[in-house]
Parts: C-alpha cells; structure tokens; sequence
C-alpha cells in the first residue's frame, strides 16, 4: 500500500534581496499544500540539497553567461538535491521509490519534470555523495590543466566543497607536490594530516605576505593552479607560476563572499606581461562545456570512494528551519567541505 502524502510540505523563500550578503532575516519558511504530479511529473520527498555559494551571485540577479535563472523576492531558493519519488504522474518513467537527483532543493517535496530527475544508481556508495562539487575539480584539473606526473598544485580555497577534493584529485592524477589556500589554521591543519596536501598558505596575513609564503611552499613554481577564489590569491599564484603553467579558474568567491560586491564580479590584477612571457595559459572552467566529465567523474569518484583512496568530507545540517542559517555560515567560513541540509525520511 502506497504511503499517504501530507497535506502540506515547507519551501524556503527569498523575502527581500539584501543589499550585501544575504543572512536568515531574507528568507522565510513557508508552507504550502503538496502538489500532484501532472503527466509526465514526479513528486520527490527531498532528503537532502545543497548549500552552495553561487546562490549569492543567483539573489543578487544572475549576471549574462551563468546558465541559471536569477532568484527574485518572492522566489523560492533552488539548489541540486538528493530525493525519493513518492508519486508519479501518467507517462513518467519514474516509479514510487525511486531515488533521483535534481536541481529543486529547498524545499520539502519537489514537483519536477521526470527528465529533469536522474536516477541514482549505485556507482555511489553515499547518496549525498551526488551532492558534490568534486566535477568540477576533477573537470578543471584534467581538461584545462592537465595535471602531468611531478607537477606541483596550487588549489585556492581548499577547504571548500571543491577544494577538499581538487588537492587529493590531483594527487591519484599523479601531482608531486599539493599546495592548498585557507584561511583558518586549524583546516590547514586538516587539510595536511587528512587530505593529502604538502602546504598550505594563509592569506590576510602581512609578514609573510601570501606571495611570500607561496614562494617558499613551491621554490621552484607551480605548474597547475585550480582557484577557486581569485582575487589576491590569483595575482600572488601567478608571481609564482613556472613557465607553461596552465590555471584552471573554477570559482570567484572573492567576489562572491564580499559584502562590499555585487555577486557577479572578482576583480583581480594580473601581471600580463608575465603571462606572456611565461607562456602561461589562463581559462575559466564552466561544466556545460564539458557534458561528459559528470558521468566520467561519477564512475572514477565511486571507485576512489569504495577503495578508500579518496573521502567526501561534508557537514550535515539536519532540518529545513536552519537552512537559511547554514548559508551565513558558508559565506563565514564555519565549515570545512561540502555543505548539505539533511530532511528527516520519509
């Protein structure tokens, strides 16, 4: 017999779109009737979605080239999520029971399209494991750097959901020597005695500056850097470059975490004469470019994961009421890894 559905489900709205960061006092929790899936639709009971930092750059009005739609006042956030089908409409190739991946977190349950959910399988030991950002790590390193045997990697915000999985990435890729950016002492710490990294740098400080202390992790240069923040971190990474390094731009969260910025810019003074000279090549990482990483990315991760050569560290933060503070405390730094809000089974 076929579980009943509640009456009524909960979804996280946009309340007013803030002037700098948005914190918890811009967003509601509000609760609506269930839907019913209509032809061709399926009704997902979400168990957990992500809490990503691209929603800054999404509330303050999505700039030309990022391929999601902007977060209005009155919207309903949206993120990917990992969920269960609980019902389904006529002609949909899902079936109660079904767990699925899709792009409409925050939210209780998700009315969505069948084609727009993917069915998990089970290449992944963890389903929340399909939450991670490692894509566009494994992405940046193998189609834009091309991290060779020997080279040394610089990753900007290692710490983050991409970062905690680009430097050990790197090093099944057959990198000598990883090179991480944080700001916090103690996820430097863990980031040496847990996930493979050789360095790490602190930026913020004044003596030794950033380059100061990028020169001394890497004396003879990098050859690969994954940034995933820009900024500062990008100009002192190129001081630094060998001849021929190639830079694999996946993210620009000194940008997006200012308060002082609008989300869709991450200004940063390049020395292009020094790219000239060395040779060096610079290109942004979108994973719509590459449609095949994901499924690639998806077999080689399941395999590292059930090896143990790799782990996804992330941070659950159970109930939708926290949500919106989960996202403060991604934009603050509190948490190491990937971030995901965890909704009690069915």
């Amino acid at each position: 017999m076929a579980t009943p559905l509640p009456s009524a489900t909960r979804e996280i709205r946009l309340l007013s779109t803030p002037e700098g960061l948005p914190g918890p006092e811009h967003f509601a929790v509000v609760e609506q009737p269930v839907p019913l899936p209509g032809p061709g639709q399926v009704l997902v009971r979400n168990r957990y979605f992500l809490v990503f930092p691209g929603l800054r750059t999404l509330i303050a009005g999505a700039p030309e080239g990022v391929p999601l739609p902007p977060i209005h006042a009155g919207d309903v956030l949206f993120g990917p999520a990992v969920g269960k089908v609980v019902a389904a409409g006529p002609g949909s190739p899902l079936r109660p029971g079904d767990a699925v991946t899709h792009l409409l977190g925050w939210r209780e349950h998700a009315l969505a399209a069948a084609a727009d959910c993917t069915p998990l399988g089970d290449v992944l030991p963890d389903p929340v494991a399909h939450l991670s950002s490692g894509s566009a790590a494994y992405g940046a390193l193998t189609r834009i750097a091309d991290v060779r045997p020997g080279d040394t990697v610089f990753v900007t915000g290692a710490a983050g959901a991409v970062g905690t999985l680009a430097g050990p990435v790197a090093g099944l890729l057959g990198a000598g020597r990883i090179i991480g950016s944080t700001r916090s002492p103690a996820k430097a710490e863990r980031l040496r005695a847990e996930f493979g990294y050789d360095s790490v740098v602190v930026p913020g400080r004044r003596s030794p500056t950033l380059t100061e202390q990028l020169a001394a992790a890497a004396s003879e240069g990098i050859d690969v850097l994954v940034d995933t923040v820009g900024g500062e971190q990008l100009t002192a990474a190129l001081r630094v470059a060998r001849r021929g390094a190639r830079i694999a731009l996946v993210g620009a969260l000194s940008g997006q975490l200012s308060p002082h910025r609008d989300g869709g810019s991450a200004p940063a003074q390049i020395d292009t004469y020094r790219v000239v000279t060395q040779g060096i090549t610079l290109r942004g990482y979108r994973g719509t470019d590459h449609p095949e990483v994901a499924e690639e990315w998806t077999k080689r991760f399941g395999d590292w994961l059930r090896t143990g050569e790799i782990s996804f560290p992330y941070v659950r933060i159970p109930g939708i009421d926290r949500a919106p503070q989960a996202l403060q405390e991604l934009f603050e730094g509190r948490h190491f890894g990937t971030v995901v809000v965890e909704l009690p089974p069915c």
